[in-house]
Formats: structure tokens, C-alpha cells, sequence
């Protein structure tokens, strides 16, 4: 590898872009390529032809980080989040470019990287555990939208059954619209008729049937009819979907303790304040192993030649929200 040579990746989701730059930054080659095993072999070969000894890239896995890292070059991350501040200084509005982003990651290795510390592979158990968490987050978020779109179908099927009971993805709430999909099938419910249902679905929320049944009473009427036969039948489909969704996190979340309980870093995680089981994985899915070294971030555009770096737990979880938001929509 020749002295001072670097490159840029563009990472994408189809064909990435990479930028090579010498020691005074001017760029030696650029080329894209597919995100197919033969293409990321080749773009190695033409990086080793280059002399380029270290890669910025946006994201610190997957198969083309990983290649790179078995070839021996010296990889280092910067998320994309600050490569879109990094645009400015070099007199871009901000606007996405694949071709520049590659350039603007390379020259700011070549101009900074001397600060940070190369990716070193997390272990194999780190990266099932964030492949675990990032995959419940991704269901939490679907499961966050389908509740939005069952909120509009109720709104007109069944007003009375919005915040009937406290957490709108718990089981007894998918239970009632499964029994009463429509404000029409709610009629004939009575507050004994109601006491009964709830003792027969397990019901320990606490609050009396008697205040519920006037909660639906209360309500704004239902639309009738067609259409409310029709809304009937989307508050079932989406109920169906949000039953197994739940059924899904649940069993990550089976499988997250499991990992986590057997990875060796845990006591480090599972020791800080207010962490369960899920928050403590996810800081460690997303920090890394211990002594593995955190990717690297770039310097701020509004400080220019001091380097930010992800570093301890405290400061990871100020910037983690999913143990937040499995709190805020997780079944009860």
C-alpha cells in the first residue's frame, strides 16, 4: 500500500461508489460497483492496485465492510448522519450525491482519520445480538403503524373502544375487538354481560366493568350498515396482525435474553442503572464488543479538527430510544 493513499465508499443499497484520493487529494479513481460477491471482489482488487491502504465507509458491516477487513485494509466509519453536515464544508447545500459523499468520505480520512482508530470486527455473538435488537426494532415500528392505522379505522367503526383500556397492543384490548369489531356488536353488551367477558378473557386492569361499560356508552355512535360491516372486518384483519406481531417480539425477545445472557461483555451492561434485559442488549449490540474499539465518527463541521467518537455506556444509552419505545408500546 503506497503512503497516504485512501479511499471513500458510498454506501448503497443496490451499487455503491467508490473515490480514490493520493496524499494532496487528488482524486486517482472512482468507479461503482453492484453489491454482488464478484463486483466487491473486484472493487478490492482495484483498491489494492491503487495502493489505498485505508476506506471510509458509512456503516461498519455487512458483506462489503467485511471484505474489506479480510483484505487487510484499515476501515473506519462515519455515520451518515455527519457525512451530511460534512457536505458543507465543501460548499454542498447538503443535497444527497453518491459520487461526492465517496469523496467527502475519503478526503476527510485522508485530512483526519490520523485521530481516529480503525474498525476492528466485533465477535460473532455481537453481531447476532444486534441483528436480534435491530430486527425488534424494526417490528416495534410496524407494530407503531398498524396501531395508527387501527386508531383511524376505530375512529369511525367503533369511537367507544379508543382508550378503553391502557395500552391499545395489550392482549385484553385485541381480545375485545376481536369479540366486538364494530360499535353494533359492542351493543349488546350490558355492564354484567361486560363483567363476564372480562373474567372470562383474564382481565386484571383494575378498572370496574361498570366504568367501562359507560366509557362505551358515553361514546360517539359507530357507522352502521355496509360500510360498518366493512370496518368491522379491517379491525379484525389489523387485530390479526398486531396479535402476531406481538407473538414475534415476544419470541426475539426470548431469543435476545438468551444471547445476551450468554455473551461475556454482559455483567458490563447489565450493571447500569434502569437497564433490562432488552435496553442492556441493545447497548451492547450497538457499542460493541468490549476492547473491540468503537467505529469512529468525524469531526463536527461546527468544530472542525476535534473528533467525536461513540465511547462509554452513559452516552450510548442517552442516544439509544429502543428500550424506550418497547416501554411506550409494548403490550400490557
Amino acid at each position: 500500500m503506497r503512503q497516504g493513499i485512501v479511499a471513500g465508499i458510498d454506501w448503497a443499497s443496490e451499487v455503491h461508489v467508490a473515490c480514490v484520493l493520493d496524499g494532496d487529494g487528488t482524486v486517482t479513481g472512482r468507479f461503482s460497483f453492484s453489491h454482488d460477491a464478484a463486483a466487491i471482489r473486484a472493487m478490492i482488487r482495484r483498491l489494492r492496485a491503487a495502493g489505498a491502504g485505508r476506506v471510509a465507509i458509512e456503516r461498519g458491516d455487512g458483506p462489503v465492510v467485511e471484505e474489506l477487513l479480510a483484505a487487510g485494509l484499515a476501515v473506519f466509519v462515519v455515520p451518515s448522519r455527519q457525512i451530511k453536515g460534512l457536505r458543507t464544508r465543501y460548499g454542498s447545500a447538503g443535497n444527497k450525491d453518491d459520487r461526492f459523499d465517496a469523496h467527502v468520505l475519503a478526503d476527510t480520512l485522508r485530512t483526519d482519520g490520523h485521530r481516529w482508530k480503525p474498525l476492528r470486527p466485533d465477535t460473532g455473538a455481537t453481531r447476532a445480538l444486534r441483528a436480534l435488537c435491530r430486527s425488534r426494532k424494526d417490528l416495534i415500528e410496524t407494530r407503531v403503524q398498524v396501531l395508527g392505522q387501527l386508531r383511524a379505522n376505530l375512529e369511525l367503526a367503533f369511537p367507544g373502544a379508543i382508550g378503553l383500556f391502557t395500552k391499545p397492543a395489550s392482549a385484553i384490548s385485541l381480545a375485545f375487538l376481536r369479540r366486538f369489531p364494530t360499535a353494533g356488536k359492542a351493543a349488546w353488551l350490558s355492564p354484567g354481560r361486560l363483567a363476564a367477558w372480562l373474567r372470562s378473557a383474564g382481565y386484571t386492569g383494575g378498572v370496574s366493568a361498570a366504568v367501562l361499560h359507560g366509557r362505551l356508552a358515553a361514546a360517539a355512535p359507530g357507522v352502521t350498515g355496509a360500510e360498518g360491516d366493512a370496518r368491522g372486518q379491517i379491525t379484525l384483519a389489523l387485530v390479526t396482525m398486531l396479535t402476531a406481531l406481538n407473538d414475534q417480539v415476544a419470541a426475539l425477545d426470548t431469543e435476545i435474553g438468551r444471547v445476551f445472557a450468554a455473551h461475556p461483555d454482559r455483567h458490563i451492561f447489565a450493571s447500569l442503572p434502569r437497564s433490562g434485559t432488552i435496553r442492556a442488549a441493545t447497548l451492547l449490540a450497538e457499542i460493541g464488543t468490549a476492547g473491540s474499539g468503537s467505529p469512529p465518527t468525524a469531526p463536527s463541521p461546527r468544530s472542525p479538527g476535534r473528533a467525536r467518537r461513540r465511547g462509554s455506556p452513559a452516552s450510548a444509552a442517552r442516544q439509544c430510544s429502543a428500550g424506550r419505545a418497547a416501554r411506550s408500546s409494548g403490550p400490557r
